[in-house]
């Protein structure tokens, strides 16, 4: 005979080994509350970033939630949006302490020219130029020393690589990585 656990069934179970069923029930219980309370708290969180007036095509905004404290990662092209970003997660209930260790990209003229071009040959493709048209465009052209990294997510894996061509398609550009996720 064969026995199936559900991933969660599995998650609940773990740790509990020689406790009694009403401990481990409890402690189940505990995990799914937590779980719960961590998904709201990112939930906000994540909100709260793309909410953020000056947040464009051009930053990156990733976070990590360990309990109550909120890790900020991801580059921004304005010292204003990084302290921003800190001040609104600061103010989301159950946030208790915020690690602020987004990098704010340098000041140049040439990665300005190089990001106009990036935009315009990835959002200008046909292919990709549905992205555009999101409130928050999900292809984020991140440009650092004449080097682009693309990040974000796509629908498939030929718009990644469509994505890819065209970055690597910009003069002046040193470098690409494409960093693009596929949606679930």
């Amino acid at each position: 005979m064969r026995f199936l656990i559900a991933p969660l069934a599995v998650a609940v179970m773990i740790g509990t080994v020689g406790m009694s069923p009403a401990d481990a029930q409890k402690k189940g219980e505990a995990a799914r509350v937590g779980d719960r309370a961590t998904s709201r708290l990112e939930r906000e969180v994540r909100h709260e970033l793309v909410m953020l007036p000056y947040y464009n095509v051009f930053d990156n905004l990733a976070f990590r939630v360990e309990g109550s404290t909120v890790t900020l990662l991801g580059q921004v092209t304005r010292p204003t949006l990084k302290s921003d970003a800190e001040h609104v997660v600061k103010d989301i209930e159950g946030v208790e302490r915020v690690n602020n260790q987004i990098e704010v990209l340098p000041l140049s003229p040439s990665d300005d020219q190089i990001r106009m071009a990036a935009y315009r040959s990835i959002y200008g493709s046909p292919a990709l130029n549905r992205y555009a048209h999101q409130a928050v465009p999900s292809i984020h052209i991140i440009v650092k020393n004449g080097n682009i990294t693309l990040e974000g997510m796509v629908a498939n894996e030929g718009d990644k690589n469509i994505a890819g061509v065209q970055a690597n398609s910009v003069p002046g550009a040193f470098a690409v990585k494409n960093n693009l996720q596929l949606e679930k």
